[in-house]
């Protein structure tokens, strides 16, 4: 049985879907939405807390079940090794995700599978970086996802906070 629930955060409203075992994905959902009501079903609830505790700062590893849902052999590879091995307040670029994850995988297909990414914050694709600056980000609200990578960075002490 599947499950939605919806938290407002720093970077705009989220939603976070569940089926009961596991996280399945998030989004920056569009339209308007109910926020704040706590979902029954625990898991999504704990996701919940997780994420706000994340967002006040006193978070910086995600602790929960995920499910990538389909995917190929390589983008699993290429996600679970982002998830594994890059730590709140670290970067990685495209090039070197791409040899972590033991696959073929050339680094510019790498943003593609990060654009695909399910469970984006808690499988932290914001944290991949090109080579020469932050690269792209298809997260946050519509037209705002390199200010929401922007934000995530400086948030996770990656980048400093901008002046104005």
């Amino acid at each position: 049985m599947s499950s939605f629930a919806t938290v407002r955060t720093p970077v705009g409203v989220i939603g976070v879907a569940g089926d009961g075992e596991a996280i399945t994905r998030v989004t920056w959902p569009s339209g308007r939405l109910s926020v704040d009501a706590e979902p029954a079903d625990p898991l999504l609830g704990e996701a919940l807390a997780q994420l706000r505790a994340y967002f006040a700062g006193r978070l910086t590893v995600f602790d929960m079940p995920i499910d990538l849902g389909t995917q190929g052999e390589a983008s699993r590879a290429v996600l679970n090794a982002l998830h594994a091995t890059v730590a709140h307040g670290e970067t990685v670029t495209y090039g070197e995700l791409a040899r972590r994850s033991g696959t073929t995988v050339p680094a510019r297909a790498i943003g593609s599978i990060m654009g695909a990414n399910p469970i984006p914050i808690i499988v932290p694709c914001h944290r991949v970086v090109a080579s020469d600056g932050l690269g792209g980000y298809s997260g946050g609200p519509p037209g705002e996802g390199l200010l929401t990578k922007r934000w995530l960075l400086e948030h996770e002490g990656f980048l400093p906070a901008a002046m104005f």
